[in-house]
C-alpha cells in the first residue's frame, strides 16, 4: 500500500460478533495481535505508519488495551500511510454509538462526526477475502459507495499482485456516487 501510495488502509481484525467464537480462539487472536506490536512497533514507527483503532476498547483485555494505545500513541504524527484496525468492531454499534453521542440535532453531518471514521473518507474499494460475498458488519455506513471486490482465496495467499489487479479494475470504473 505504501509503494502504491495508498494513504489509507483499514482491516478487519477482530468483530464484535467474534467473542461468540472458542475461548482458545480469541485467546489466540489476541496474543498473535500482542506479539505483533510488541515484535513491529519500532518498525512501524520508523516507516512512518499511523496506527488507528475503530472499534470499542472496554471490553479487551487490559494488555491488548495497552499495547493498542501506546501503539497509537507512537505513531500519532507519522504520515506515510493511516492504517486503521477495526478491534471489536461492529457497524451496528458504531452506528448506535454515533446516535447516542449527538448532542445537537441528528443530521449527516452530524452523525457522521461521531462515526469511529470521523474526519476520514470512505472507503473506495472493498476487498474481501476468504470466498464469502458478505459486508459481515463491515463499516456499513461507510461503504455505501465502495466499490466492491470478493475473492476466493484467503487472507495469507494475498499478494501485491492481487492488489495491483484490483486496483487496476478500479481505475476503470467511472464512480457516479448516485447522479447519471
Amino acid at each position: 500500500s505504501i509503494k502504491l501510495n495508498i494513504p489509507i488502509v483499514s482491516f478487519y481484525v477482530f468483530s464484535s460478533e467474534n467473542w461468540r467464537r472458542p475461548k482458545k480462539e480469541i485467546i489466540f487472536l489476541f496474543k498473535l495481535i500482542q506479539n505483533y506490536f510488541d515484535k513491529e512497533i519500532k518498525s512501524i514507527v520508523n516507516e512512518g505508519i499511523k496506527i488507528n483503532i475503530l472499534g470499542e476498547n472496554k471490553k479487551l483485555p487490559k494488555d491488548i488495551k495497552s499495547t493498542l494505545h501506546k501503539t497509537v500513541y507512537l505513531t500519532s504524527k507519522n504520515k506515510k500511510i493511516t492504517v486503521n484496525l477495526a478491534i471489536n468492531y461492529g457497524s451496528k454499534n458504531e452506528i448506535l454509538h454515533s446516535l447516542k453521542n449527538i448532542k445537537k440535532k441528528i443530521n449527516l453531518k452530524n452523525f457522521e462526526k461521531n462515526l469511529y471514521t470521523k474526519n476520514m473518507p470512505n472507503p473506495e474499494i472493498l476487498i474481501r477475502t476468504g470466498g464469502h460475498q458478505r459486508l459481515s458488519n463491515f463499516m456499513l455506513w461507510q461503504l455505501a459507495y465502495s466499490e466492491l471486490y470478493f475473492l476466493k482465496k484467503l487472507w495469507p495467499d494475498f499478494s501485491p499482485i492481487d492488489l495491483k489487479r484490483i486496483i487496476e479494475k478500479y481505475k476503470k470504473i467511472k464512480r457516479n456516487f448516485g447522479k447519471i
